[in-house]
């Protein structure tokens, strides 16, 4: 998944895409933020990752699954949802679409 929020990010972000990615940590050493940082760094991710170890956010979502994909449009609603991999050209296509409305 992580190429292709890499790819993403860096054809979009121009257009207005904002990827922020959700760390809730399912073991205690990822919970270390210096873990995370060094992983951030390896992986080359540049698009912002937040670090819930608290799971606030995974459960505001009502989230159950790794990894699961929210698409938000311009007025703040979930507009896409997907869980697991796959399904990349869907996504893509669902993020062209939402790029495209109009911003009231």
């Amino acid at each position: 998944m992580i190429p292709s929020l890499k790819e993403w990010d860096e054809k979009y972000r121009d257009q207005g895409l904002v990827i922020i990615g959700n760390h809730y940590p399912e073991f205690s050493y990822e919970e270390d933020f210096g873990n995370l940082k060094a992983k951030v760094l390896e992986y080359g991710i540049e698009y912002a990752v937040a670090q819930d170890n608290d799971g606030t956010t995974w459960r505001a979502y009502n989230n159950h699954y790794w990894p699961t994909l929210y698409l938000i449009d311009k007025q703040g609603h979930i507009r896409y949802v997907h869980i697991g991999e796959g399904s990349y050209n869907e996504t893509e296509a669902a993020i062209q679409n939402l790029l495209a409305e109009a911003y009231p």
